[in-house]
């Protein structure tokens, strides 16, 4: 039976210049993990209302289940304007607050976490009091924890993303992110001297740092792992981490060396970065003869 996999997070629209995307990095990595046919499934909230079912259908669309995403009547479904004037680094402005803000806690919830091989989170869902709540509930009964770093300023509070960090079994950022959290903690800010300090502080597994067109970094208990990047056309680099993240933990799953887990990672993320939009379909065959089209 394959495992389970539960993403808890925000689901919104990403509304750009010209359209509206579904998004949200939770989501995003659900879609990505079952479009590797991973048993993927989300925990978050929408609102009673014309966008909150269009988020339902396509969630329908991409296999992923219902049955743990919330209908509230009191807050409207999630809204982040998107700036896409920079195609390699977009920037959002999160309307607050919004469905994703309140995740109550649910006996099925419970179980739906505590059945699951890992449980993915971020910080951008613990920035209102309620779903930070039920974040901090579920963490208790979560088996593997793995934490997708997401900075959005001003929607972020330090003690409280140390604490996240405490909690994780694995840890996904970039190279800003991983200045600014050791910084905190008066660390070095160097990319591999600040990843030693931190996977040490936090006594975590597995901590990843994504360096965007320059590949990524992966220490675990076998040091240092490096995969340069993919050099691809850039459509738009939305959900390029989060497809990042679904690859590797997919590899991690069936057990592949650190290596290819991270080169299949980054390589995934190359491929939806030559895509418009955060979850176009794909499959590990569509990565493989990718990276091989690379030449690498």
């Amino acid at each position: 039976m394959l495992p389970t996999i539960t993403c808890f997070g925000e689901i919104l629209w990403d509304v750009l210049p010209t359209s509206k995307q579904p998004g949200g990095a939770p989501m995003n990595v659900a879609a990505d993990l079952r479009n590797f046919g991973l048993n993927a499934q989300l925990i978050s909230r929408v609102g009673n209302d014309e966008l909150g079912q269009e988020l339902l259908d396509f969630l329908n669309r991409k296999g992923i289940p219902l049955e743990l995403v919330q209908v509230g009547q009191s807050h409207l479904t999630g809204v982040a304007k998107a700036n896409v004037s920079d195609s390699n680094e977009v920037t959002y402005k999160l309307v607050h607050p919004v469905a994703w803000d309140y995740i109550q806690l649910e006996p099925s919830l419970l179980e739906a976490v505590r059945s699951s091989a890992l449980f993915v989170y971020g910080s951008l869902v613990a920035r209102s009091a309620q779903s930070r709540e039920t974040l901090t509930t579920l963490l208790t009964v979560a088996k593997r924890k793995v934490f997708d770093v997401n900075l959005r300023a001003p929607h972020y509070e330090q003690a409280l993303v140390l604490e996240l960090m405490q909690q994780a079994h694995i840890a996904k950022l970039n190279e800003h992110e991983l200045s600014i959290i050791s910084g905190w903690l008066d660390g070095p800010t160097d990319v591999e001297p600040a990843m030693e300090f931190l996977r040490e502080h936090f006594g975590m597994d597995v901590l990843c740092v994504t360096l965007g067109e320059k590949g990524a970094v992966l220490l675990d208990t076998n040091g240092f792992i490096r995969q340069a990047g993919f050099p691809v056309e850039v459509s738009d680099t939305i959900g390029s981490g989060d497809a990042f993240l679904a690859a590797f933990l997919h590899k991690t799953l069936q057990g592949e060396t650190s290596q290819e887990t991270l080169s299949f990672a980054c390589a995934t993320g190359a491929y939806v970065a030559t895509k418009q939009g955060a979850t176009p379909e794909f499959s590990e065959e569509t990565i493989l003869q990718f990276r091989q089209k690379l030449g690498t």
